[in-house]
């Protein structure tokens, strides 16, 4: 746990960690009372904290039965590659159209920062936290442009959801970084040429999602 921080930052950041690590298996439950004893807080911190992960897409609030890690199977996955292909595209169209100077300068320094993040922990088997986050700010800094705070909170739940897929089968998949991939779009939507960059995001992430369902069930 970090020394940092209020009880609840500390207790989110652990929780959120050990959702993402694996540590928790997906459905299973997440119990306030057993959380606030075996981390030394209080209930009402550990029931704030699951509701902050349930608004987040880490947990799953159940009807009279409290809380559980979300269940990710092969049509959910599919379910969110189909959001993420519909409305991601759509938003960097926008962005494309309506982005000014800071956009191409956020979009270019994400790339670059993303390019130059090690893809694994140094002689690690799975992706690093490092470069998930860079991946991340990445394609959201593509989106930004779009200047649609409804749209990017859309984007961020769904990203969640996906990330939560790809790091519980990324024991079964071989992991690519997608270099190639990213270096296309930034030139694509830093040319203006929307359609272009449309299409190659579609393809990036329906490619990522037709890896995980087929490899991991």
């Amino acid at each position: 746990m970090a020394e940092h921080g209020s009880p609840s930052e500390r207790l989110y950041a652990t929780l959120r960690a050990a959702i993402l690590h694996g540590v928790f298996v997906p459905e299973q439950p997440l119990k306030p009372q057993e959380l606030a004893s075996e981390e030394k807080v209080s209930l009402a911190v550990a029931r704030e904290t699951l509701l902050r992960l349930v608004g987040e897409g880490l947990a799953t609030r159940l009807p009279n039965r409290g809380f559980a890690v979300p269940a990710v199977d092969a049509e959910r996955r599919q379910q969110i590659a189909e959001a993420r292909a519909v409305t991601e595209p759509a938003m960097l169209r926008l962005s494309v159209e309506r982005g000014g100077v800071d956009w191409e300068v956020r979009v270019r320094a994400t790339h670059h920062h993303l390019a130059r993040t090690p893809f694994r922990e140094p002689g690690g088997t799975y992706v690093s936290d490092e470069w998930s986050e860079a991946h991340r700010r990445f394609h959201r800094a593509l989106l930004e442009g779009c200047g649609n705070p409804v749209l990017l909170d859309g984007f961020d739940r769904l990203w969640t959801a996906s990330e939560l897929a790809r790091r519980w089968s990324g024991t079964l998949v071989p992991e690519r970084d997608g270099g190639q991939e990213h270096a296309a779009l930034e030139e694509a939507a830093l040319s203006r040429d929307a359609e272009r960059a449309a299409d190659l995001l579609a393809r990036h992430v329906l490619h990522t999602t037709r890896n995980l369902t087929v490899r991991g069930d």
